[in-house]
C-alpha cells in the first residue's frame, strides 16, 4: 500500500495492524517521516519511508492500493497527482477531498488563506469524476460527507 502524504504514520499503523504486508509513506516533510519511523518501528521492514515530492519521488512498480487522505486540501495541481496515482495503482486508489460548505468554508478560508497565507481547494462531485476519469481510472465511486468527499477509483 502506498500512502501519499502519510505524515506521522497514524493511518499506516492501523493498516499494518490490520495485516497489510507493506506500507509505503511518501511525504515531502522529513519531520513527519521521522515521526512515522518512530511510531512504526515495531513493524520493521514492512515500512518504507520515501522523502520527496510525490510527483518525482522514486517509487518503483505499482501498488495494490494507493491512498491520499487529507492531502488534496492544499494541492493546486490535483490533476498531476491523480494522474501519478493512476500510474502507480494496480487496484484501487482512495482519496479524501474537501468541499465547500457554509458552516466550515468561511472559517477555513480565513484561517488558512488569510491568516496563514496557505491556499486551500474545494471540489465538486462533477470535478472529481472528471479528475479521476481523465487520469485513466475505470470506475469512480464517490461518498459525500458533511465536509468533503471520499473517492474510490479502480484501475
Amino acid at each position: 500500500m502506498l500512502d501519499i502524504g502519510g505524515g506521522s504514520g497514524r493511518v499506516g499503523e492501523l493498516i499494518l495492524e490490520a495485516g497489510a504486508r507493506e506500507w509505503v509513506n511518501a511525504d515531502i516533510a522529513q519531520e513527519m517521516l521521522d515521526l512515522s519511523a518512530k511510531r512504526l518501528e515495531r513493524f520493521g521492514d514492512k515500512v518504507q519511508l520515501v522523502h520527496g515530492d510525490f510527483l518525482t519521488a522514486p517509487l518503483e512498480g505499482t501498488f495494490d492500493v494507493t491512498i491520499a487522505l487529507g492531502f488534496f486540501d492544499y494541492i493546486p495541481d490535483a490533476h498531476l497527482f491523480v494522474r501519478r496515482m493512476a500510474e502507480l495503482t494496480s487496484g484501487s486508489a482512495v482519496a479524501s477531498f474537501p468541499r465547500w460548505n457554509w458552516l466550515k468554508g468561511p472559517v477555513r478560508k480565513v484561517r488558512y488563506e488569510v491568516i496563514d497565507n496557505c491556499p486551500i481547494f474545494n471540489y465538486t462531485e462533477r470535478e472529481l469524476r472528471f479528475l479521476f476519469g481523465s487520469a485513466g481510472f475505470s470506475r469512480v465511486l464517490i461518498k459525500q460527507g458533511r465536509s468533503g468527499f471520499l473517492v474510490r477509483a479502480d484501475s
